[in-house]
């Protein structure tokens, strides 16, 4: 092929927002050439590879929206260290069914016991569903709520909030809310009620849950919509983490 053709066909192929059928075009071609396959068989096997493609990309724009701090999965997560969780449940939601039925989880159990390591877990696994994620601290959400609602943008910021398939949420309860921040989590909640999947980390049980909220009647209305449709993640034992450090230590001991 003379220069003018690759030219314009390189330009077509970018104008059609093809970058694999470009890349890939000319090394399919003697490859399949070498094989014997006709024009379909070429065209068909650079097609396989431009979806193959395009999904890995979109899979990696969507990780990049949900903002995770870091990049865990499931398959990672040492189940043997933390015996009162379920492991056929996680996998079960893994499957993200219960997203796509806007519903609930909730991780319960002490700091260090892989709660986050979970839920990025489960998050991870949306995104390559197909399912849009938000990642976000209980503490940073409130402050992103509070800083919209003093701007006058808060109610652009539920909307876009309300449009993700799932909110997670960690560390509930590590830090108490004000009044203000309480009752801005909750509506934001109450917005997403059976609209939206959310999942929530906590270091509390749900009957100090009024600790963090700071009224009973608060925290029983959220905790009446969290709960409607929920699946409860017991994680109680030892911290995950100092198991880890102590099998590092033992590991390095001459």
């Amino acid at each position: 092929m003379t220069e003018a053709p690759k030219i314009l066909l390189a330009h077509h192929l970018k104008m059609l927002k093809l970058p694999t059928f470009l890349r890939e075009y000319e090394k399919q071609a003697r490859q399949c050439a070498v094989e014997g396959l006709d024009h379909v068989q070429f065209l068909t096997r650079l097609v396989e590879l431009e979806l193959i493609d395009r999904e890995r990309r979109m899979i990696e724009r969507r990780i990049k929206a949900a903002k995770f701090p870091t990049s865990k999965s499931l398959d990672s997560f040492d189940f043997k260290a933390i015996p009162a969780l379920n492991k056929m449940q996680v996998l079960e939601l893994a499957r993200c069914e219960w997203i796509e039925r806007r519903e609930n989880v909730i991780a319960l159990g002490p700091s260090g016991t892989g709660k986050t390591h979970i839920g990025l877990g489960l998050g991870l696994a949306a995104c390559q569903k197909g399912l849009s994620v938000s990642f976000t601290t209980a503490a940073a959400l409130v402050n992103e709520l509070m800083e919209a609602r003093d701007e006058r943008r808060l109610l652009r910021v539920k909307k876009q909030m309300a449009g993700v398939k799932l909110l997670i949420i960690d560390e509930l309860g590590f830090v108490p809310l004000s009044k203000t921040g309480a009752e801005l989590l909750f509506e934001l909640v109450s917005q997403r009620y059976e609209r939206g999947a959310t999942l929530i980390t906590s270091n509390l049980p749900f009957d100090e849950w009024t600790e963090v909220f700071g009224t009973e009647r608060l925290t029983g209305a959220l905790l009446d919509r969290l709960t409607h449709h929920v699946n409860i993640l017991e994680m109680n034992g030892e911290s995950y983490r100092l198991a880890q450090s102590r099998a590092r230590k033992a590991n390095n001991t001459p």
